[in-house]
């Protein structure tokens, strides 16, 4: 069985040694970089699966890494580490296209399981259909494919299962549990603010133009149909 490769980007030694030791002992291949800059080229040599980054680091931050590595058409997945006790970072580092943070300190055992929800909707196929559409959007799942109109629509992998599944149940109101559930993998009683933060981003990406695609139902969820 191949292994999957995940980079570990933080400045801070020891936690960066304990976090190649926790993904290590879960049977990842794990490298490791102490900043942005030397993050950037060890994504070019090991072409990771998924990457750990902090926030605050010198030289160049995890903003500016992922942005960097968003501008050149990379779409790995990217885990946030944040020490920030506020929304802040976390609200910019899903608009830049994370999938997914993590605010210090944070037990190894919930950073192993986030990581694992990460692989795991990096890995599902969100239907059984290849082609889906509602008007002029259409999601081809074997190239990975989202556009509207002729305009190609690039979406993190978070935010492509999102959408594919709303889609795959377009006239269906799904909740924010089975949203929490079905995309992100967690527990329907989990914190359900992350639906509405991504829900945000895809309507800018996805509803930029008429007709307005994913609705808000109020007090039960949201769902994907053309109205009037």
């Amino acid at each position: 069985m191949i292994k999957r490769r995940i980079l570990v980007v933080d400045d801070e030694d020891n936690l960066r040694t304990m976090l190649v030791a926790a993904l290590k002992f879960e049977g990842y291949d794990v490298t490791a970089a102490p900043n942005g800059r030397e993050g950037l080229r060890s994504v070019k040599e090991s072409k990771p699966d998924l990457i750990v980054l902090d926030v605050m680091m010198p030289e160049l931050d995890g903003f500016g890494m992922l942005r960097r590595l968003r501008e050149t058409g990379d779409r790995t997945p990217v885990v946030f580490l944040t020490a920030k006790d506020t929304s802040a970072d976390a609200v910019e580092g899903l608009g830049l296209g994370a999938d997914d943070y993590l605010a210090k300190p944070f037990s190894l055992e919930e950073l192993v399981a986030r990581v694992e929800a990460v692989m795991r909707r990096v890995d599902s196929s969100p239907t059984a259909s290849a082609v889906m559409t509602l008007a002029d959007l259409t999601i081809d799942d074997v190239a990975h494919r989202v556009t509207r109109g002729s305009e190609e629509i690039h979406l993190s992998p978070t935010e492509y299962k999102l959408v594919a599944f709303l889609l795959s149940n377009k006239g269906r109101v799904m909740s924010r549990g089975q949203l929490l559930t079905n995309v992100w993998g967690y527990s329907p009683d989990d914190d359900p603010s992350v639906v509405e933060t991504y829900i945000g981003y895809v309507r800018k990406k996805v509803d930029y133009i008429e007709p307005k695609l994913i609705q808000t139902v109020r007090g039960v969820g949201y769902t994907m149909r053309v109205e009037g």
